[in-house]
């Protein structure tokens, strides 16, 4: 079996179902065979019904008497049916799963996993998965659960896979620092259990797999972008020396080891490729501002790209005071830029030696005379292909140096991966002056008493507040309040305050015109939603409330906490909870810590790799198996995959190892 077939090549698969694997990026027979179960449903120990305490369980028995009712409150649909044995019976219930009218045969026996719990006075299993006696050996008792695509379910992925079962003897090995047929076993046993040891093993194997491709992608984009040819930006100390004597403020020790770091990069005539990430409030800008100057000094271009044109103006505001007396010439350069025309001649003819931008800096009549540095502001908000355009805009056959930045602390185990030897500069100081946050959890029950009374305090002091929104308009399936609702209670709520809104769908010369409102002192309480999250400095803001704070994650709370805390008073969040549970790990965790490399390798631990890197990058790293909290084993993928570069025909003898690594060369590249 060719496994980079198309997937309707297998037993089972008609057009029909192909289109519809391939629609969830199921193309090919490889695709097929590592679409691996989610989860392991264990039946090996049932109860009988007359023995069940409460808890979670197993069950064996028929069931009965299905129906389905709408709860009256919200919009739920309730399918209640009778579970019985040759013990006893007990109520069964699921939450908007009305399938579940039609799954079942009453005459057939079923397990049923779930949680026996208290429910409206009486007690009943809530919502449990369900698997015929006749499909499950009973000497195993495992059923492999796949994730749901379309119109095909779990089983109906189990049932395609048993149909394929012999073309597992046919995969061929993948890598070379394995026993040979470990795969296809490993594979095999993830698919069909006899054991939780051999899914174990399965699993160990496929995880060391998957970080072997990742990190040898990182190392030959490393040795690709080794290939380029840069322009040698030489250091000058005097300069530098005069520059920072002149700044009204002493850097910290973090950043003058990472400004030391790009000096050095850009000396070489080889491009830089370094990511500085640092915590917010930690001074990335004005590492970018003395590497911009450096650059400047030899007489080439920069251009600085960020994500929105509220940060673009705010860097361009910040940066062209502190250049302007040494004689660096900025501009702006947005989609609501005027007179576009005459600046981007200006750049052309290398009249100006710093840009500051946008999405506008990509357009292909923003054309540069000497581009020698690319700085890009929260990195992994710009796709690969965007980043390259701008790096094409160097002179012919040069690359420029290229520094990315990132508020997103990255666990150490995640930058040995993604980033592969990707150097990397880390600012995990704060300058002197940045105010600690107070950090507290409020249930929206205790915010008349417990938070509005702050609020009152803090406008009566003349600073302001951030109210964030999970949502723009009120949706009836959701108890989310939206940021129009907050907006209007909030009026009600403090008569005399001037609040205003703001969200993404509101046009970015209004957005502006809000955020230079609310710096100017003139709003005191902004209601938004995560529009606000990066960047955006506002030292007069020194209380904010996360609303609904539970439904965020823990990277994307710390960076809108970091929105406060940036002048000279005492700052505090507020992390608003619905509901009466208690609050979750995460927030407990943000309650207890500023520290957002600490944060990160909780957020890591919690919620894997996939989760945490589509928060720092276009494109999904997709790990299936692999946890990147593991170093040992990254550590015996980095030693293997060096070994194996150290034999060039290795490049060339693993062709289906060469064809894996491509999407992750793609997603790792920052060149």
């Amino acid at each position: 079996m060719r496994l980079f077939a198309p997937v309707e090549e297998l037993k089972g698969i008609g057009p029909k179902t192909a289109d519809t694997l391939k629609k969830y990026g199921i193309n090919t027979v490889r695709d097929f065979l590592y679409n691996l179960p989610k989860d392991y449903e264990n039946f090996e120990k049932p109860v009988s019904i007359s023995e069940i305490r409460p808890g979670k369980i197993v069950i064996k028995g028929k069931i009965d008497n299905l129906s389905m009712r709408r709860a009256k409150r919200r919009n739920l649909s309730i399918v209640e049916g009778i579970i019985k044995d040759k013990t006893g019976s007990i109520k069964v219930a699921w939450f908007n799963q009305s399938y579940r009218l039609k799954q079942f045969d009453k005459e057939k026996e079923y397990f049923f996993l779930g949680n026996y719990e208290l429910k409206n006075g009486r007690y009943s299993l809530i919502s449990p998965s369900a698997a015929l006696v006749s499909d499950i050996d009973p000497s195993i008792g495992l059923n492999p659960i796949y994730v749901a695509h379309g119109s095909l379910k779990s089983s109906d992925f189990k049932r395609l896979v048993n149909k394929s079962k012999s073309i597992f003897d046919e995969i061929p090995d993948f890598l070379p620092t394995v026993a040979p047929g470990i795969r296809k076993k490993a594979l095999f046993y993830a698919h069909f259990p006899n054991s939780a040891e051999s899914i174990k093993k399965a699993h160990d194997y496929l995880a060391y797999e998957e970080l072997f491709e990742l990190i040898l992608a990182a190392k030959l984009n490393r040795r690709e972008n080794e290939k380029l040819k840069a322009i040698s930006i030489p250091f000058n100390l005097a300069k530098i020396k005069d520059f920072l004597r002149k700044l009204p403020f002493t850097l910290t020790d973090a950043q003058k080891k990472a400004a030391w770091e790009i000096f050095q990069d850009m000396e070489k005539n080889t491009p830089m490729n370094r990511l500085l990430q640092g915590d917010v409030g930690s001074g990335k800008t004005m590492v970018a501002a003395i590497s911009a100057y450096e650059a400047a000094l030899s007489g080439v271009q920069i251009a600085i790209l960020a994500p929105t044109a509220i940060l673009a103006t705010q860097h361009y505001q910040n940066l062209n005071s502190l250049l302007k007396s040494f004689g660096i010439q900025t501009v702006l350069l947005t989609g609501a830029t005027k007179e576009k025309k005459d600046i981007k001649e200006r750049i052309k003819n290398g009249n100006i030696d710093l840009v500051i931008g946008t999405h506008a800096l990509l357009t292909d009549d923003t054309i540069f005379n000497k581009l020698g540095l690319v700085i890009i502001d929260e990195q992994h908000r710009f796709g690969v292909e965007q980043r390259q355009k701008l790096a094409l805009k160097s002179p012919e056959g040069l690359a420029p140096h290229l520094l990315t930045m990132t508020a997103t602390p990255i666990p150490r185990s995640l930058q040995l991966t993604v980033f592969g030897d990707l150097n990397v500069s880390v600012l995990n100081q704060l300058p002197k002056g940045r105010q600690k946050i107070t950090t507290h959890i409020i249930r929206e029950l205790d915010a008349r008493e417990k938070l509005y009374p702050v609020i009152s305090e803090t406008i009566a002091k003349k600073q302001q507040v951030y109210w964030i929104c999970k949502a723009i308009d009120d949706n009836p399936k959701s108890e989310t309040t939206s940021v129009k609702t907050r907006y209007e209670k909030l009026k009600q709520l403090f008569p005399r305050a001037k609040i205003e809104f703001l969200h993404g769908r509101i046009k970015p010369a209004e957005k502006d015109r809000i955020m230079t409102q609310f710096s100017d002192k003139e709003i005191d309480i902004l209601v938004s939603t995560t529009v606000i999250e990066v960047g955006v400095d506002v030292p007069n803001a020194s209380l904010i409330v996360i609303e609904n704070a539970e439904m965020y994650g823990l990277a994307q709370l710390h960076q809108l906490r970091g929105r406060v805390g940036r002048g000279s008073v005492a700052s505090y969040c507020y992390l608003l909870t619905s509901g009466e549970n208690r609050p979750s790990k995460r927030l407990q965790e943000l309650e207890k810590s500023t520290d957002g490399f600490h944060l990160a390798e909780i957020d890591l631990k919690m919620r894997g790799p996939g989760e945490i890197y589509g928060s720092l990058q276009h494109g999904a790293l997709d790990l299936r198996i692999a946890t990147l909290s593991d170093t040992k084993l990254i550590n015996r993928a980095q030693n293997d995959v060096l070994k194996f570069l150290k034999t060039p025909e290795n490049l060339l003898q693993w062709k289906e190892l060469m064809q894996g690594i491509t999407k992750y060369q793609q997603i790792t590249t920052l060149n």
